[in-house]
């Protein structure tokens, strides 16, 4: 059968509540470790799948490389994309995917875009270009079960508009 509590705890009853409330919050403390590192974004490759006249589309080959040894779980990413500072697309996509601890993991992002409304300024870039076009990525990743951890990120590189030619 089960004692009832007395009314009144004893001196030695509430050191051992109080020491017992002490060691879960160190517990709970150790989940906020000061060794987190952010993960690294790069932009790795941009595939073109369709091109029509109003409509384009591709596919943002998105790398995240985790240094930390807890999995890594994402759960959003926003992103702009940049060529010579005129804008080719912005969106927003839900990704909820992991990275183990100390791995890297590749994510297909597709992307819808209009170029028509640009294809003045962007024949100018590509006219007037005789080197590498400056090309930047700029998002926030959204990570993180319980407890959110926003990643603000730019990466910036270029491309050579040969590459993109077919042969």
């Amino acid at each position: 059968m089960l004692r009832q509590l007395p009314g009144e705890l004893t001196p030695m009853t509430r050191l051992l509540l109080l020491s017992l409330l002490i060691l879960q919050l160190t517990g709970c403390a150790s989940w906020f470790n000061g060794d987190y590192r952010d993960p690294e974004v790069r932009l790795v490759k941009v595939e073109a799948v369709k091109m029509r006249l109003l409509e384009q589309e591709f596919i943002l080959h998105v790398r995240v490389d985790n240094p930390n040894d807890s999995r890594l779980f994402i759960r959003y990413l926003s992103y702009a994309v940049h060529l010579n500072d005129l804008l080719l697309t912005k969106g927003e996509t839900s990704l909820w995917r992991s990275v183990g601890g100390h791995a890297q993991r590749t994510f297909k992002i597709p992307v819808r875009t209009n170029l028509w409304q640009q294809v003045k300024p962007l024949a100018k870039i590509l006219k007037n270009t005789e080197g590498p076009l400056r090309y930047r990525l700029d998002g926030e990743l959204n990570s993180g079960l319980f407890f959110a951890r926003d990643l603000h990120l730019s990466r910036s590189g270029e491309i050579i508009p040969g590459d993109l030619l077919p042969e």
